[in-house]
Parts: structure tokens; C-alpha cells; sequence
């Protein structure tokens, strides 16, 4: 069974994507910013890290720069709902993420995204 981290400040966001990852098949650790997510990832690496770029504590643009830095072959997807997406795609892409989704997306196209990244 795969396992992905998802962080996210948004309480609610954090438990429609684990809802949705764990009924799909997955294990599913949260995280409630940046830094509980680097702690969480270092103790226990995940198989896929989604994050979500606008939050307190530390975002998801120096997560992923951190995460990225220090595990080389991390497979991360970064969401988010203030950026438009070009921006988005562009920005994340520069920091290390492979995907990007765009709030609010499909429980669909979340698990297709999630598939895709463990599949290669």
C-alpha cells in the first residue's frame, strides 16, 4: 500500500483529500503546514508528498525547496487555490513538483494525478 503526505493548513481540504486517498487505497498522513510536514516526511518518508503552496508556518514553495534538496527522488504534487494555473504549473514545476492541481479540482483528477506519480 503506497503512502502519501498530504499538507495543507486547511483542516477541511486536509480531510476530503485523505477521505478520498484512504476509500482509493492508500495510507494517508496530514500535516497542518510546512514544517509538521518536513518533521513527519523525515521520520517517516512518504511514496508522494501533495502540498499545498499557500500556507503559514513555512508554504509549500519552501517545503517543496526543502524536501527537494534533502530527498533527491521525491515525488511531490502541489496544490493550490490563489495561484492561476499557468502560474501555478510554471512555479511549482521550478521548485521540484511534478504535478500540479489546481483548487478546487475532482476527487478524479486527484487520483488519476496520484496514480500517475506513484506509477513512474
Amino acid at each position: 500500500m503506497a503512502s502519501i503526505l498530504v499538507i495543507d493548513d486547511e483542516a477541511p481540504i486536509r480531510a476530503l483529500l485523505s477521505t478520498a486517498l484512504q476509500s482509493a487505497g492508500y495510507a494517508v498522513v496530514e500535516a497542518a503546514n510546512g514544517r509538521e510536514g518536513l518533521g513527519s516526511y523525515r521520520q517517516r518518508p512518504a511514496d508522494l508528498v501533495i502540498v499545498d503552496l499557500m500556507m503559514p508556518e513555512l508554504n509549500g514553495s519552501d517545503t517543496i525547496i526543502e524536501l527537494t534538496r534533502e530527498f533527491l527522488d521525491i515525488k511531490v504534487i502541489a496544490i493550490s487555490g490563489v495561484f492561476g494555473e499557468e502560474y501555478l504549473r510554471k512555479t511549482a514545476r521550478l521548485l521540484g513538483a511534478r504535478q500540479t492541481l489546481r483548487k478546487p479540482f475532482g476527487i478524479e483528477e486527484l487520483l488519476s494525478a496520484v496514480r500517475y506519480e506513484l506509477a513512474h
